[in-house]
């Protein structure tokens, strides 16, 4: 009994004892973040400059104004871009054509930043197909774009989905790894399952040709992170192809829009 009794006392004893822990939380060490793109329709193309934030920070990123960007081509052409605001640097003379190859050197407070890229061979976008389904008992659809890919193995695509006014916050990653040489058969999935395709609504689809190295930067992105086209900063541990410790991307891509509208079925 007096053993029962002891336990008793110190169970009692060691619920009341309530000590709040605070975990340190170190501060991330802020990174220069580098948006560069190029594509095959006329310029100007633009470079944009941020700095990542720490974690307890306010999702508002420091744009960079003091920035020296230049860009060149295998063709010899150099471009210094000029500063036009919210740290977005623009092109005056460098052209977007497919097989090019292109240098973006990016110069910050006395740190050097490069990366190097060339356009892929465009793969033209056909059409757009709908695809309908039942889902409980109601007709749902997607779209499928339709291209054939080349026989040559090594193509990769980024698709870019709007219905109407909305952005779709998915990241439509593809290559041939399956279908190399075939057409697409392949629906567009969306992001935001809030955002259904009805009756009547306009999808418009961007179709981008994109190299292997921003192919492993968007998929990796998109296995770690909801945010879609237009979201926030870069997380720290991408995958890409700029050299000198920045975040980011330097892509040259080509670009294709196409829209369609859903029918009154």
């Amino acid at each position: 009994m007096r053993s029962i009794i002891y336990l008793y006392c110190a169970i009692l004893f060691f619920a009341s004892c309530d000590k709040i822990i605070t975990l340190p939380i170190k501060d991330n060490e802020t990174k220069v973040v580098i948006d560069a793109t190029i594509t095959d329709q006329p310029g100007p193309y633009f470079v944009k400059l941020t700095r990542s934030i720490n974690l307890n920070e306010t999702n508002i990123y420091p744009v960079i104004e003091n920035g020296i960007v230049i860009i060149t081509d295998n063709t010899g052409i150099k471009d210094t871009l000029k500063y036009a605001k919210d740290g977005i640097y623009k092109t005056k003379l460098i052209q977007g054509v497919y097989g090019r190859t292109y240098h973006l050197e990016v110069n910050i407070e006395g740190n050097k930043y490069t990366a190097t890229t060339t356009m892929p061979s465009k793969v033209y976008l056909d059409s757009l197909r709908i695809n309908t389904f039942a889902f409980n008992g109601e007709n749902q659809y997607s779209i499928i774009p339709v291209y054939t890919d080349p026989v040559e193995l090594g193509n990769n695509y980024r698709f870019i989905q709007k219905i109407n006014d909305t952005l779709d916050n998915n990241y439509n990653i593809f290559n041939d790894n399956l279908n190399n040489g075939k057409i697409n058969q392949r629906p567009l999935g969306r992001g935001n399952k809030d955002i259904s395709i009805k009756n009547l609504d306009l999808v418009t689809v961007e179709m981008q040709c994109i190299s292997k190295e921003a192919q492993l930067y968007f998929y990796t992105l998109s296995q770690q992170t909801g945010g879609g086209p237009g979201g926030g900063t870069a997380p720290t541990n991408l995958p890409n192809n700029i050299n000198g410790g920045a975040l980011g991307l330097f892509s040259a891509h080509t670009s294709q829009i196409t829209s369609i509208r859903i029918p009154k079925f």
